[in-house]
């Protein structure tokens, strides 16, 4: 429910917020013994994360938008462009390429979004309900996809939802309430 904590647990889990208490680890190194900068290397090699409400950058193409994490991480330019242009294509984005967020639907740019949140393989996906802007269709298609990250790359996945259909896909189920986690 609304105020519960969930995007409070998510910012902790990536790193963009630290815990007045206790300690996160991700890949076994504490999140809070690493300065913001080793933090801000973490969550681009290793966390990927989709929002609710996309933030792609308004003066990039989708093409640029998805690839950015890898040019961050000096991926030679070509064959980020090319990965982009691979994970758009599987997003269902082949001929989107070239436009800005601006140019794009909320259910295109919700799926810009996940492609870059994909892009670099990471090591775990943070997703705050993902498909919430995308028609059934796509939702289950991008739904589909993540899960196959999930699965072959062996990348934790963990999905905020209120969509019960979303959450009865995933192997474990908790409930957030009162501030605490609950098995479901």
């Amino acid at each position: 429910t609304s105020g519960s904590g969930k995007s409070t647990l998510l910012n902790l889990l990536g790193g963009l917020d630290t815990p007045s208490s206790g300690d996160v680890t991700v890949l076994g190194q504490s999140l809070n013994s690493m300065s913001e900068r080793q933090r801000g290397k973490l969550r681009n090699s290793s966390i990927g994360f989709v929002y609710q409400f996309h933030h792609l950058l308004n003066d990039f193409s989708a093409l640029y938008n998805v690839a950015l994490p890898l040019l961050i991480n000096n991926i030679d330019k070509r064959k980020a462009i090319k990965l982009a242009e691979d994970i758009l294509m599987k997003v269902g984005l082949k001929n989107r390429l070239q436009h800005k967020p601006s140019q794009l639907s909320g259910g295109e740019r919700q799926r810009v979004a996940i492609a870059r949140a994909m892009i670099s393989e990471p090591a775990c996906l943070l997703a705050d309900e993902p498909t919430g802007n995308l028609d059934a269709d796509n939702a289950d298609d991008i739904l589909d996809l993540i899960i196959e990250l999930n699965n072959k790359k062996s990348t934790s996945l963990l999905i905020v939802t209120h969509d019960l259909t979303i959450a009865n896909k995933m192997d474990r189920k908790l409930k957030l309430s009162n501030k605490k986690l609950h098995e479901v």
